[in-house]
């Protein structure tokens, strides 16, 4: 088994809490978008957030990923309802809160300084068709980290 690292350079143990969420099975794209719509977001809000997306009461809007996508209400862009990957960040949040009060941290103060997702590894699977012939199949995993710390 392989050790995990953190893209986060500047982690103070005292004041701060982290998790990930390793080889997830969500589109990392949709998984990126979300991280930077809640990246800076208090910790109650940010979960306020997450759940009305999962409830397709709020869009998250995309800014990278936008090619063809239609505008959504209350946007005034582009913007889509990823409600699979909107519930693994909200497990992945919530394990960083019970981190954060494990530590003693007030979980009424916490702000997520960090919010990130990239691509993991490839499950890689092959259809067969007519005359010898496959077609691939690959589904890419996504990692998930979200570092949390303790605002005045």
């Amino acid at each position: 088994m392989s050790e995990w690292g953190y893209s986060i350079v500047t982690y103070d143990r005292a004041t701060m809490a982290r998790a990930s969420g390793r080889e997830l099975r969500v589109s990392p794209k949709a998984a990126i978008e979300i991280c930077a719509a809640i990246r800076g977001m208090m910790l109650e809000e940010a979960k306020k957030y997450l759940r009305d997306v999962i409830a397709k009461r709020v869009a998250v809007p995309y800014r990278r990923y936008k090619k063809k996508l239609p505008h959504r209400r209350g946007l005034g862009g582009a913007g889509r309802y990823p409600v699979k990957a909107a519930s693994k960040i909200l497990e992945v949040l919530e394990s960083a809160e019970a981190n954060a009060e494990y530590k003693g941290l007030d979980t009424e103060k916490l702000k997520i300084i960090h919010a990130s997702a990239y691509p993991g590894a490839k499950i890689r699977r092959y259809m067969p068709r007519a005359f010898g012939r496959a077609t691939p199949k690959f589904e890419t995993l996504c990692h998930v980290e979200i570092v949390l710390q303790e605002v005045k």
